[in-house]
Formats: structure tokens, C-alpha cells, sequence
């Protein structure tokens, strides 16, 4: 695509914010069809003006939550070819992540990129050409998410190749004559994963379907 033709439109309840963005995009190349001020006013004006870009602020007006989010969404269902930039004062992980997966056309900065013209005005022709760009912030955040939130990140090797076992359906038995060792050592093992993994005790074999559920989860 022309870069010079792009046709963006600005979702913010901030005016001052939003006049200094469109002034700094006209200034390099891009054409600002619209502004908006809130969600319902931003879908209305993409389905009008049918952009290539939609720069949206994640909280809006009413409740400052996740408006521009749930707009997002809506347009991305509604006009897939249109690329989507949402923009956020703080870091906020769970509420990008569905639109983010996608994985073209989309991306997700924190505000305070915007002062870095030069790279702000790459990221948007990155998304218009096709591409995605995410915040450094948020990849670090994503990232150490996931190292909190991993399961299995406490089990040893040969845990997890016990719990890959049991996730196949195997007794102790078979885990024993599958790895070589004996249906004590096993047993050791599972005792060991469901303490590692927190499970809650019970008096039947619940814990042992959550290990297996939880594996399959995290795979």
C-alpha cells in the first residue's frame, strides 16, 4: 500500500492527546479521516469511513475499562482488513490478548511510545502493510506471566515424563515397565508432582485427573 494514502481514525476521550496525534500523523503522510471519543462513536465511524487504520485508546468512556478493547474486537469481526492499534497509559496484559493472537494487522504500544514520532509512524505503517508490533513492556510482561503461572515449571525431567504417562492413560504399573524402574519409584513420583503442582489432597483419584488436565492445559 501508498503509505501516503493510509487512512487512519483516532479513538480517545483525551482531545488534546488526540488533536496532537492527528496533527503528528498528517505530518507524516498519513490522511486522518475521523476522531472519536468514545467506543460506539469510533464502530460508527469505521463503518462510515472504512480506514486502514483504527488507533484505539483501551479505556474509554463510560466506564474506563476495557471499552476500546470490546471495540476492537467488533471491528476486527466486522472489517478484518482493517488494522488495529490499541493504545494504553499502563501495562495491561489479559484484556489485549484475543485481539493480539490474531497476529496481523494489530498492535498494542503504551502511550508513552507515541513520543518517539519516528518510531510511533513505523509501527503504524508495520500495521497497515500487514504486520504486528507489541510493546516491549508487554512482551516482558506476557513473559514473566507465564513463568508464574506455568505449572509444571517445579517438576523435574523425569516428573514430567511420569505426568506424560499418566496423561496417556498408564497405571503406575505401566509408567514402571515404560521407564525402567519400579512401581515404589513411581509412586514417589506422583506424590512428588501433585506436591509440586499444589494440588488439594483427597481420598480418591481427582488429584491424579487434575495432574493430567493441568498437563494437557499447559502444553
Amino acid at each position: 500500500m501508498d503509505e501516503a494514502s493510509a487512512r487512519v481514525v483516532l479513538a480517545d476521550d483525551d482531545v488534546l492527546l488526540r488533536e496532537g496525534m492527528a496533527s503528528l500523523l498528517e505530518r507524516s503522510g498519513f490522511e486522518v479521516a475521523g476522531q472519536a471519543g468514545n467506543a460506539p462513536e469510533l464502530i460508527a465511524l469505521v463503518r462510515r469511513c472504512r480506514p486502514d487504520l483504527a488507533i484505539v485508546d483501551i479505556r474509554m468512556p463510560p466506564r474506563h475499562t476495557t471499552e476500546g478493547v470490546e471495540a476492537a474486537k467488533v471491528i476486527r469481526t466486522e472489517f478484518p482488513e482493517v488494522g488495529i492499534l490499541l493504545l494504553s497509559a499502563h501495562v495491561e496484559v489479559d484484556q489485549a490478548m484475543e485481539l493480539l493472537a490474531a497476529g496481523h494487522r494489530i498492535g498494542y504500544l503504551l502511550k508513552t511510545r507515541v513520543t518517539a514520532v519516528s518510531e510511533f509512524v513505523a509501527s503504524l505503517r508495520r500495521i497497515v502493510d500487514g504486520g504486528s508490533v507489541v510493546d516491549p513492556s508487554l512482551v516482558a510482561e506476557l513473559i514473566n506471566a507465564r513463568r508464574r503461572q506455568d505449572p509444571l515449571e517445579q517438576l523435574t525431567q523425569r516428573e514430567r515424563e511420569v505426568l506424560a504417562l499418566m496423561a496417556e492413560g498408564r497405571s503406575n504399573a505401566g509408567i514402571a515397565h515404560k521407564l525402567w524402574i519400579t512401581e515404589g519409584t513411581v509412586e514417589k513420583h506422583v506424590r512428588s508432582i501433585m506436591s509440586r503442582m499444589r494440588l488439594p489432597e483427597t481420598e480418591d483419584d481427582h488429584r491424579r485427573v487434575l495432574a493430567v488436565l493441568t498437563f494437557l492445559d499447559a502444553r
